[in-house]
């Protein structure tokens, strides 16, 4: 029962699976493997959200792009007016730019290295200006995919937000805004802490360990109805209070999906508004989008902040380069230039060094925001399964890509994702 409640909830799972042999990106191509086509589709072609298969490879190279099909969603409500439109130039000599990848000592092309990673959207953003844009699969330039983890960063991003106006005190412990936090590992934990996820969490999201606590997450924050049997939590707000501490807080970055849950219900308690709604208030509508988003929400209509949002790609450019640029885009500030420049600075390097992510030498993670502190001051959301919103303040580049690679880790994907996005960097720099 728990694996069954467990696949329901997509975008927190990170299916561990054994190293094997995948359809390649061309032959697991959703169109061309007919998910879901025709009214019904044969039964071999469809796919479901109640057993599960519908976040098996290949079948979730379709569902990506269409979660609204099988879960309850909500709606981050985009610009009725001044909507922004960006500049075109496409620059063809991206294609062939080389880089290597990490776990090789041969070159790769950019355009080889998209199918390797099962691409289904890449924008390139270069001082405002597209000059790269392409789309694959089940991806059109009008549609949405899930964001994954990506959807971190927009929770972090307002709480960083919120911080900077003082409406959250960054050293104040969680209890003083949820009351309900009283007893569990939330009571002791200050805002910083959680933004920077830097709590120690009796909360294990190992998905081969049956008793691992993902399980009970998920349970809550099924949407379906719950067999007689079960005696779990019922949303996700009712989980988190269940939530025991695992030691000290503030030592060791620990990346844990129930954080940015908790960051959600501290948000709206002090705003009066979910995460959609203030989202949409203060970010989507502001940018000047064309689409609207969506979050994924359990059967108490409570967003899944951790992991649930779905959106257009040019859309997600916007949002990146409103970062880039210190908050300013579409003609006004929406987001203070302190805020961003707080976010910029990265986090505790000593509390990343300690923790679990020790490819990602001298990282650290701010605002639910991932810092590489490279030469270019680099900082990217990211997701798993391949999504991300990489942002070079150097190159004057953003870029974004959604992908629906087979391995979830990011580690399986970053050899030939992170020198790429560099690669491209130092060539746009020269530009």
């Amino acid at each position: 029962m728990k694996k069954a409640f467990f696949l329901i909830l997509p975008i927190a799972i990170i299916f561990n699976v054994n190293a094997q042999e995948y359809l390649s990106a061309e032959k697991s191509d959703p169109i061309r493997m007919g998910w879901m086509q025709g009214y019904p589709p044969p039964k071999e072609k469809t796919i479901s959200a109640s057993d599960g298969s519908f976040f098996k490879f290949p079948a979730l190279r379709y569902s990506v792009c269409h979660m609204r099909k099988f879960l309850p969603t909500t709606t981050v409500k985009a610009a009725a007016s001044d909507r922004y439109q960006f500049e075109t130039k496409l620059d063809p000599k991206i294609d062939s730019i080389e880089f290597t990848p990490l776990n090789s000592n041969k070159k790769m092309s950019w355009l080889i290295s998209l199918n390797e990673n099962y691409t289904d959207g890449i924008l390139i953003v270069h001082k405002g200006i597209i000059v790269y844009e392409k789309y694959f699969g089940a991806l059109k330039e009008d549609g949405l995919h899930a964001a994954m983890s990506v959807s971190k960063t927009f929770t972090g991003t307002l709480g960083a937000m919120l911080v900077t106006d003082g409406v959250l005190n960054e050293d104040t412990t969680a209890v003083n805004y949820i009351s309900e936090f009283k007893n569990s590992a939330f009571e002791t934990a200050t805002i910083r802490e959680i933004l920077d996820m830097r709590t120690n969490l009796k909360y294990s999201e190992d998905y081969s360990d049956p008793n691992a606590e993902i399980w009970a997450f998920s349970a809550a924050g099924n949407p379906l109805p719950k067999p007689k049997s079960y005696t779990g939590s019922t949303n996700y707000y009712e989980y988190l209070r269940t939530v025991k501490k695992n030691g000290e807080h503030g030592e060791i970055f620990g990346y844990k999906t129930i954080n940015t849950d908790a960051m959600g219900w501290i948000i709206s308690r002090v705003t009066g508004k979910s995460i959609p709604q203030l989202l949409s208030d203060k970010i989507w509508k502001p940018l000047g989008t064309h689409y609207d988003g969506y979050f994924q929400v359990d059967g108490s209509g409570i967003a899944f902040a951790g992991g649930g949002f779905s959106a257009n790609m040019r859309d997600l450019g916007m949002f990146g380069e409103m970062i880039r640029n210190k908050g300013y885009f579409n003609n006004k500030q929406i987001l203070s230039r302190e805020t961003i420049e707080n976010i910029m600075k990265g986090g505790n390097q000593e509390s990343f060094k300690k923790s679990a992510y020790s490819s990602l030498t001298n990282w650290s993670y701010r605002d639910m925001w991932w810092i590489t502190h490279n030469e270019h001051g680099a900082f990217a959301a990211r997701g798993v399964h391949g999504q991300t919103i990489y942002i070079d303040p150097k190159a004057q580049m953003v870029l974004v890509r959604f992908s629906s690679h087979p391995e979830a880790k990011n580690s399986k994907i970053d050899p030939t994702s992170l020198p790429a996005y560099h690669a491209v960097a130092k060539y746009l720099l020269q530009k």
